[in-house]
């Protein structure tokens, strides 16, 4: 499992390693609410390499836990951990993952993530030997998720840790489906052009998710706020900025779904919707 805290490239690198557009990904911390898998293999091995909500969320709301509660339950199943952190800082946040994962019991991965943003490049060495003496890593990999580099490194240094066994008898992956991926996506656009108004207000779900004779699909959605002023934010003049995020996330379907789609979309008010155990479970979330 990769662990860290937010806004470390945890999504960037999942998404990296399985050469798939699996999980959102925005400059915001806290984009991921839920737990994605996806497979990664190689010669003789197949792995499952999950992606966690990003430890330490904001406020203290039902959402908030159960995001925690996904991190944890990724926690408990997982052989391996491989924290991601971001060169060329180690931080408070890093440190209470990092002992999170000493607790757990779980072997520990130290991925060095951004390495392509240390200037000069010969500050990481000294770095790299910082942070050695933090922990007994059982390998610590410089990468960088964004350029793809030393990803194969990282790999084999996780996979030493997967249990003996039949390559085929391997679990798959946690599949949340196409319903999913169209809120996740809707959602990714809303975060980007939100992200100083809205970062934590909203969610996106899929009320209807249907085929058409002529190949496309038909998807209605409804974004969640929590308050009317929330709503005219997402709106925007004369509809703006709702078409134009309605827009990118419809372009982004038809590349992730490899179809057509036509996407319509509401924006309803729910007050305090992060701390309704049933929207939760409407939204894919197991209340704590």
């Amino acid at each position: 499992m990769l662990a860290g805290r937010p806004n470390v490239g945890k999504s960037t690198l999942l998404n990296a390693l399985t050469g798939r557009a699996l999980s959102i990904v925005t400059p915001k911390a806290q984009t991921t609410r839920h737990r994605i898998e996806g497979m990664v293999t190689g010669p003789g091995f197949r792995m499952i390499v999950s992606d966690t909500p990003g430890a330490g969320a904001p406020g203290g709301s039902r959402l908030t836990h159960a995001m925690n509660c996904e991190g944890e339950a990724a926690l408990g199943s997982a052989d391996a951990a491989i924290l991601v952190i971001a060169a060329p800082r180690w931080t408070a946040g890093d440190e209470a993952v990092l002992a999170r994962l000493a607790r757990a019991g779980l072997p520990v991965v130290l991925a060095v993530n951004k390495i392509d943003l240390v200037r000069p490049r010969t500050a990481l060495l000294p770095f790299l030997a910082r942070v050695a003496e933090k922990h007994d890593f059982s390998a610590i990999v410089p990468v960088s998720a964004g350029r793809r580099e030393n990803l194969d490194a990282l790999v084999r240094a996780a996979a030493a840790h997967l249990p003996e066994g039949p390559v085929a008898e391997a679990p798959a992956p946690l599949d949340r489906g196409e319903r999913f991926v169209a809120a996740e996506a809707l959602r990714e656009q809303l975060t980007l052009a939100l992200s100083d108004e809205l970062p934590y207000g909203l969610a996106v779900e899929i009320e209807r998710f249907e085929p058409t004779a002529d190949g496309r699909t038909e998807i209605d959605a409804v974004i969640w706020v929590e308050r009317e002023g929330q709503r005219r934010i997402v709106i925007g003049a004369k509809g703006a900025r709702l078409k134009a995020v309605g827009q990118a996330a419809r372009l982004a379907l038809n590349e992730r779904l490899g179809r057509r789609v036509h996407l319509n979309t509401w924006v309803k008010v729910r007050e305090c919707w992060s701390d309704d155990d049933r929207m939760l479970r409407q939204l894919g979330h197991e209340p704590p």
